[in-house]
């Protein structure tokens, strides 16, 4: 007998998901070994407190000076890894039969709830 009769999936074979534009492999990391950081400065002084930041947050970077007549400095790929949020977290509230967290010893719903 065939399969035919006792499918009840799709006939034709699945469209393959890289064609609608998920992109399946994960990105780079921008500020490791193999994906550097590339940034821009317009003096050596610049270069150096640039460096110390890289240095501080354990990144690495390629700073590369120019000093020509209206350059404009380009780390802004430094600043968003340096300012990105950090996760915020929220203290659970004790169930009424839990110890009190002022510290009375006495139960949550015969103190502070």
């Amino acid at each position: 007998m065939s399969d035919k009769f006792f499918f009840k999936g799709r006939q034709d074979a699945r469209q393959s998901h890289i064609s609608y534009g998920y992109q399946t492999k994960a990105s780079h990391k921008l500020g490791s070994k193999k994906h550097p950081l590339t940034l821009v400065v317009t003096s050596e002084a610049r270069k150096s407190e640039v460096d110390a930041l890289v240095a501080e947050a354990r990144l690495f970077a390629e700073v590369t000076i120019d000093s020509n007549e209206g350059a404009v400095e380009s780390i802004a790929e430094l600043t968003t890894l340096l300012n990105k949020a950090s996760t915020v977290k929220q203290d659970k509230t004790p169930e009424r039969n839990d110890p009190c967290n002022c510290g009375s010893g006495n139960k949550y719903k015969k103190c502070c709830g």
